[in-house]
């Protein structure tokens, strides 16, 4: 099943890539809790560090090991890989979760001696037992004896006219002499093989008997590598729970390692996958595409209904936001803008897509659909796509039945992503407030596709247009809009337009309710703002009553003293009372507001849009608040005071040209040499000029782009045509 959504979704390439970056094969699917990977891959992808060499499974092995068996030395060898590659990793400075996680790995000192036994080719090191050493040479004094031996008989006068050439032949790793026949009465031997011409592969018998005492002194060292293996065993056989722990803490740390690897090769970015149910993706490419034009989509709702004209992107955005969600799944990064986008989780994935109809099973395309759809209904937390909808059947009495499964899929916990070339399901599905409506738009003056899509309207084919584009006569297109009638289009056109104008007074009604929610939050935080004034007032007015109760109670105390040194005290000790009553402070600051300035009345921040002598009317967020003019404090940047005094005078450039290239440049060079081209082109006059910054990753086109949307000089800007450089440039009119 995963293989195969990821074969729909245009993924093998890239799976086929990120296999490349994984030390061995294994799951996509990351065990532990996916934020705290998260947070560990982020880590990884700020160092530059080496990834380990490949390691086999080693699940056969710790099996072994279980049950006191001998690990041959290639196994060992790839533990050593593992205990090695983590004691790598540890030496680097990382922070957060991972250090927390690395530092709880802790290798016995006895099995991670076992990693410092091996050499770069993965044998024992001399070192590690002198035997080695003595044998080593030992076999390289045998293997200089068989050389000289070859030599000497390859110039010896006896066999010189017997051989076919002077050179050593390797025949199944043994050194022979190829030779004509009758060369038994000059040397003896053992005929190994025969050539194509007819001649024989000899191994002397002096060679023969050299090679034998060289195998027999493999033989011995290879006794002693059993013997070492026996006793590495042992340890392994005694630390088996950590050899279980540490290959699957590897796997983990392989994982980890490869998504932070291929995320800084491509300079994609990690989407972590949170318990909603929302798709909302800012600028994504979908990976398998040489030069996108990046999408964005917002899929909050139940069903997301794709229309619109032909070629123009519907079946990618469809598998784009597929994609996004299944790599956001398995942690997998991808080219999106990920700090504006969010992913839900979803536990499956369907895409219905291709052609089901087959001779051998008997089945039509759209019985082939309704196989498909029979098999979704009570699956829960499940993401569907489906291609052209109606495919296979009249689609007239498709969209009727397709309305009702839509509708039924959607009252569970489903999510759905459709495209058609139709415009009846979407007028049956257009008032459901859980269907979102995305139209792929046409550029009706270019007459080619944008590859942009429009939220909350339907969208037009431009079957005629496509038709034309791809090479039909213009005889035949005239011929089939006369059978197809122009009442017909006329009556879509304006079924369309009352769609779309519903849609909007339901965007424009939401909006309201929303202003009137936040009035009615806004009214009842005045009213617990006055109800605090109000107890805060009475408990100022208690306080002063009970100070002044006491001063004046003292102040009596002092008329029926009959001593004048008494009294005095008592009328000094009343007028302290009276100069420690606590007055509640009124601040009088006299601000001088102007309409347009920033202010802020309590939490709420707004611009001043008209002005009495006592109060001041604020807007904020599209509410009127009339707020008295004390209670006012200013915020945020105030408006630029213009003055008449200042003059201005601007040179021209002493050269300008009505093409600027930005091939080649970083995003912030380009911009500051756009920005700069744009006011030369002004002042030289120039209504429309060329900037060429090429396709590339998209980063620099979007960032152009995005530069032209906030520029107040700039009127319009559009792609190039063919002609004019096409999606890798823009024509700007100012």
């Amino acid at each position: 099943m995963k293989s195969s959504i990821f074969t729909k979704l245009d993924l093998d390439e890239y799976l086929n890539n990120f296999n490349l970056y994984l030390a061995r094969q294994k799951p996509l699917f990351v065990e532990g809790d996916s934020k705290i990977n998260y947070e560990k891959i982020l880590e990884l992808a700020k160092f530059d560090f080496k990834p380990c060499q490949s390691v086999a499974n080693l699940d056969d092995s710790l099996m072994r090991v279980s049950k006191q068996g001998v690990l041959h030395i290639s196994e060992i060898y790839e533990f050593s890989k593992i205990f090695n590659y983590f004691n790598y990793i540890k030496k680097i400075k990382f922070q957060g979760r991972l250090l927390e996680w690395l530092t709880k790995i802790v290798i016995p000192q006895n099995v991670g001696e076992v990693a410092l036994y091996f050499d770069e080719k993965g044998e024992f090191k001399d070192s590690i037992d002198e035997r080695f050493y003595a044998l080593k040479e030992a076999y390289k004094i045998k293997k200089d004896e068989i050389n000289s031996e070859l030599k000497r008989l390859i110039y010896s006068k006896s066999i010189t006219p017997y051989l076919v050439d002077t050179q050593i032949h390797y025949i199944n790793d043994s050194e022979a002499l190829l030779v004509r026949g009758g060369f038994n009465h000059v040397l003896k031997g053992t005929v190994v093989a025969r050539s194509s011409g007819g001649y024989f592969y000899v191994m002397p018998a002096n060679i023969s008997r050299l090679k034998s005492e060289q195998a027999s002194i493999m033989d011995k060292k290879e006794e002693i590598v059993h013997e070492h293996c026996k006793k590495i065993s042992q340890i392994f056989s005694k630390n088996l729970l950590f050899l279980k722990f540490i290959n699957q803490a590897f796997d983990q740390l392989d994982a980890l390692c490869a998504r932070a690897f291929l995320a800084r090769a491509k300079d994609y970015e990690f989407v972590l996958a949170d318990s909603s149910r929302d798709i909302i993706i800012k600028d994504f490419a979908h990976p398998a595409l040489k030069n996108p034009k990046r999408v964005s989509i917002d899929f909050s709702k139940k069903v997301l209904l794709i229309t619109g004209v032909n070629a123009g992107g519907k079946s990618m955005l469809l598998k784009s936001i597929l994609t996004a969600s299944l790599l956001s799944k398995y942690l997998l990064p991808m080219p999106i803008r990920a700090n504006e986008s969010k992913i839900g989780t979803f536990k499956e994935f369907e895409l219905i897509m291709e052609d089901p109809q087959s001779v051998k099973n008997d089945i039509s395309t759209f019985a082939g659909r309704m196989l498909s759809f029979s098999k979704l209904f009570g699956r829960k937390n499940l993401i569907i796509g489906v291609d052209e909808i109606e495919l296979g059947t009249d689609f007239e009495e498709a969209a009727s039945l397709y309305s009702v499964l839509i509708k039924r899929l959607a009252q569970n916990d489903v999510k759905i992503i459709i495209t058609t070339h139709h415009k009846r399901l979407a007028m049956l599905l257009a008032k459901d407030s859980e269907v979102e409506l995305v139209a792929a738009l046409y550029d009706e003056n270019l007459g080619v596709p944008k590859f942009e899509f429009l939220k909350g309207t339907i969208g037009k084919s431009y079957a005629f247009e496509t038709a034309l584009r791809y090479g039909i006569s213009p005889t035949f297109v005239s011929e089939a809009k006369k059978a197809y009638g122009e009442d017909k289009e006329n009556l879509n056109e304006a079924i369309s337009k009352a769609i779309n104008l519903e849609l909007k007074l339901r965007e424009k009604l939401d909006e309201t309710n929303k202003k009137e929610q936040k009035l009615d939050s806004l009214l009842e935080g005045f009213k617990n703002q006055k109800e605090k004034f109000e107890d805060e007032q009475k408990a100022v007015i208690s306080r002063l009553e009970t100070q002044y109760y006491h001063a004046i109670s003292e102040a009596k105390r002092s008329v029926n003293l009959q001593d004048t040194k008494d009294k005095q005290r008592s009328i000094n000790k009343a007028n302290e009372l009276i100069k420690a009553v606590i007055k509640p402070e009124i601040i009088s600051k006299d601000e001088n507001y102007k309409i347009g300035d920033r202010v802020k009345y309590e939490k709420i921040k707004g611009e001043i849009i008209s002005l009495s002598k006592t109060d001041a009317t604020i807007l904020s967020d599209g509410i009127k608040l009339r707020v008295p003019i004390k209670l006012l404090k200013r915020s945020g940047n105030q408006p630029v005071i213009k003055t008449s005094s200042v003059s201005i005078k601007v040179a021209k450039p002493q050269s300008a040209s009505v093409v600027l290239d930005l091939h080649g440049l970083r995003a912030e060079e380009a911009i500051e040499k756009l920005d700069k081209f744009i006011s030369d082109s002004l002042v030289m006059g120039f209504d429309e000029v060329i900037v060429k910054h090429g396709m590339g990753t998209g980063k620099l086109a979007f960032a152009v782009k995005e530069f032209l949307k906030t520029h107040p000089s700039v009127v319009s800007f559009r792609d190039g045509t063919p002609n004019e450089g096409g999606f890798g440039s823009k024509i700007i009119k100012f």
